[in-house]
């Protein structure tokens, strides 16, 4: 009850003056033609990255941060949330706001996050390095994470099997790596929503940036600065040292902690995962 009343006075009481000052800066008197700009993320898959990065647009355009924190479809104590409460989530948005969630595919998203007047992203990350920043966000991090305990009590080797293959018992539930994929795919096929990989945020983060700046103004949105000035807002919003969920951020993590035991045992619960999402051109890895 606490953070929904929060959401509903970040999103109705001051977004209203935010909205306002927005206004105001960039010159205008409305925002009509402006679109809304929305991130999507699976959890540890650099979803924070992408948040800076999108607020990182209220100095490219006249876009503000809607506020309330994100749209999710499975609440952090574990409640899934029935889709009636996330489109009412998503009707909320106006023209220029700038909203980011974790959300799962169904025809209803699928329907928001492709409208027109929406700018979607979706970020993904290789899933071995998701599973390693999984585990030690849920044992070192945030003790609240229904894993806390149980990964507390177990050996980082029976951790990272757990988390490859799944758990359900004993009030544990957590899908194998497979199963927290097939939940996205749909995302992944729309021209209407610009998947981005966490790697080349890291690696090439210029050239990342200036295709999502392409994806912006492919929905009939010209920027009202010039594209050098609006990379280097993009570039200096990007500070991972002032998110609280962030560990190292580093690419082929993984390699550090997989034994080959934890290889034989990915490969066989994820079959083709890596294929498919493009980070290995065969399962001979």
């Amino acid at each position: 009850m606490i953070a929904e009343f929060k959401r509903f006075i970040r999103m109705e009481i001051t977004r209203p003056v935010r909205r306002t000052r927005t206004l105001i800066r960039w010159r205008r008197t409305s925002f009509m033609g402006v679109p809304i700009i929305f991130g999507n993320s699976m959890p540890k898959s650099g979803s924070k990255m992408l948040l800076q990065i999108l607020k990182g647009m209220s100095d490219v355009g006249p876009f503000v941060e809607a506020g309330g924190g994100p749209i999710r479809t499975i609440t952090i104590k574990g409640r899934y949330r029935p889709s009636k409460e996330v489109i009412a989530d998503l009707k909320r948005f106006r023209p220029g706001d700038i909203g980011w969630g974790y959300l799962r595919v169904t025809p209803e998203n699928l329907k928001f996050l492709c409208r027109p007047d929406w700018v979607s992203y979706t970020i993904i990350r290789d899933p071995r390095d998701m599973l390693i920043s999984h585990i030690y966000y849920a044992t070192d991090m945030y003790k609240g994470h229904g894993m806390h305990e149980y990964y507390q009590s177990i050996s980082l080797d029976e951790r990272l099997k757990t988390a490859i293959q799944g758990i359900h018992k004993d009030g544990l539930d957590l899908p194998d790596v497979r199963t927290r994929y097939d939940h996205i795919w749909d995302f992944l096929n729309q021209p209407e929503i610009m998947v981005i990989r966490f790697e080349n945020l890291i690696l090439n983060r210029e050239k990342t940036l200036n295709a999502m700046l392409d994806h912006l103004e492919a929905h009939d949105y010209h920027l009202p600065v010039e594209r050098s000035q609006a990379i280097r807002a993009l570039m200096t919003a990007i500070d991972p040292g002032k998110s609280s969920t962030f560990r190292k951020g580093n690419v082929g993590d993984w390699r550090d902690h997989f034994s080959d035991e934890h290889k034989r045992l990915f490969k066989e619960v994820a079959d083709d995962l890596l294929v498919r999402l493009g980070y290995e051109n065969s399962n001979d890895w």
